[in-house]
């Protein structure tokens, strides 16, 4: 073989198992990439190949699946979609999925090699679908979401004793079952959801952090207690009415002016809801020592899952002395998702304890093999047994005998406190009326709920915590604890 020629056969033999090896890489190593490519049409094809699983409330599903004309087989349905939406998220042909659909959607549609059986092993086929078993209890939802009705706001109710999220209503809300297709009027009901000023899409149990207003003083005064600032909460404090913001001439009064709110206690500082003593409070605390204790209930964590994660609540740390009095009545920057709230009063509900929230008690295959359970995780000790009773004790007497009239249900132990969160410049908007409260039975069960309502067609002078937020939350644990 002449050298010319020679040269070539190497060319032509290094080109070939150049592309062998290619050809090796992209379907071995980049094999399972490609796979779920979301461009690639198969992911879809597969997806929607045989039914999906289902996401269950009280172990009956509320999603389904439906037989369709296209080369996607099948398409989600939803039962009850509006009531449930914050629970499931969406699964769509077109737009993907969010929420659970997303988070199980290896499970929902049988591809999480958990569900295979060696057959299914063998031949790569996919298994059927595994169903998610959520921790919601059908009642306490659909209480939640009649009682909000045609506010735009958002409840969550939780199990203290284990963090199981029992409901989770957001209004108002969508039906995701109507762009679950592939067709001109899922693309429709898209767009239209896309361009709703109200947002019903959002989820604001978990993402629409909020100024909590007043029941921010829940957090403060456990902060005073656990530092000994005041040894009871029926210790009268050192404060004044009205308070002079510090380093300034901006005098914050409360919203009472007949309230007894000078050098009142912790009792009845949270009874009439007494700007001046929290905002001192802040003050003489600290920013520091404030943040430390909001951060023991959750805030500033980024990384609150339920498994969705929650959208980030926030305690500033970078204030002078009047931004930190303005911080320790839910206002300046503070910023509070109803879980959030939900998970405050959870811990004081708990004896300090604050248990992680969960919204997936377990996950089966098929055959309704249990492969995934969910246990009760504690996320961390958020003030002691004595301050935990004090506060129930003063949070009683809220709802007896002070703002939170509206939550009182006959036959059970229930505390709480009211919020009216300002909104805009000089409280331009229209305020966040707020309601965080738990109630006990005789048998020791428990809820802990949290309500924010953002918008309403009361009047303004008609929006207090009380007025729009304690019967949401009433119809909540009374539905809890039936």
């Amino acid at each position: 073989m002449n050298k010319p020629l020679r040269r070539i056969s190497v060319c032509c033999l290094v080109l070939v198992l150049a592309l062998m090896g290619w050809v090796t890489w992209i379907q071995g190593a980049r094999a399972s990439a490609y796979e779920e490519d979301p461009h690639n049409p198969r992911v879809a094809i597969g997806r929607y190949a045989a039914p999906l699983g289902n996401i269950l409330v009280d172990g009956k599903p509320v999603t389904g699946s439906t037989a369709t004309s296209s080369d996607l087989k099948y398409k989600r349905t939803y039962k009850n979609g509006p009531l449930y939406a914050p629970v499931t998220g969406f699964a769509s042909q077109i737009y993907g999925s969010n929420q659970l659909e997303s988070l199980y959607g290896d499970i929902l549609d049988g591809s999480d090699s958990r569900l295979r059986n060696p057959v299914d092993t063998l031949t790569r086929q996919r298994a059927k679908g595994g169903d998610v078993a959520t921790t919601i209890d059908s009642a306490v939802q659909e209480a939640g979401y009649r009682a909000l009705g045609g506010k735009t706001g958002a409840a969550v109710a939780l199990d203290p004793a284990t963090g199981r999220i029992l409901g989770m209503v957001s209004t108002p809300s969508y039906d995701p079952g109507t762009f679950a297709g592939s067709g001109g009027a899922d693309q429709r009901a898209w767009q239209a959801l896309a361009a709703d000023k109200n947002k019903p899409d959002l989820n604001r149990a978990l993402r629409q952090p909020l100024p909590p207003g007043s029941t921010f003083k829940l957090v403060v005064a456990a902060a005073a207690l656990e530092n000994g600032l005041y040894s009871s909460v029926d210790e009268p404090t050192d404060s004044p009415d009205p308070y002079v913001l510090p380093h300034t001439r901006t005098t914050l009064t409360n919203e009472n002016a007949s309230a007894p709110c000078e050098n009142a206690d912790i009792r009845t500082a949270l009874q009439y809801s007494c700007n001046t003593v929290f905002a001192k409070m802040a003050v003489d605390l600290g920013k520091d020592k404030v943040a430390a204790q909001a951060e023991k209930f959750g805030f500033n964590d980024g990384k609150v899952d339920t498994p969705v994660r929650a959208a980030k609540s926030v305690y500033p740390t970078d204030m002078d002395a009047a931004q930190t009095a303005l911080s320790g009545i839910g206002q300046f920057n503070d910023q509070a998702t109803p879980l959030q709230m939900a998970m405050v009063t959870s811990a004081i509900a708990n004896g300090g304890e604050l248990m992680s929230p969960q919204l997936v008690d377990k996950v089966t295959d098929g055959g309704g093999k249990t492969i995934e359970q969910t246990a009760p995780r504690t996320y961390g000790k958020a003030m002691s047994a004595r301050t935990a009773e004090q506060l129930r004790s003063a949070m009683e007497t809220v709802v007896d005998k002070g703002t939170g009239s509206n939550a009182k249900i006959g036959g059970l132990t229930v505390g709480g406190k009211t919020g009216t969160a300002q909104h805009g410049v000089d409280n331009s908007g229209t305020p966040y009326a707020w309601f965080v409260s738990y109630a006990q039975d005789a048998k020791g069960r428990q809820v802990a709920v949290a309500v924010m309502v953002e918008d309403s067609n009361a009047s303004r002078n008609e929006i207090s915590g009380n007025g729009l937020a304690a019967p949401i939350a009433r119809a909540m644990m009374k539905a809890a604890l039936a």
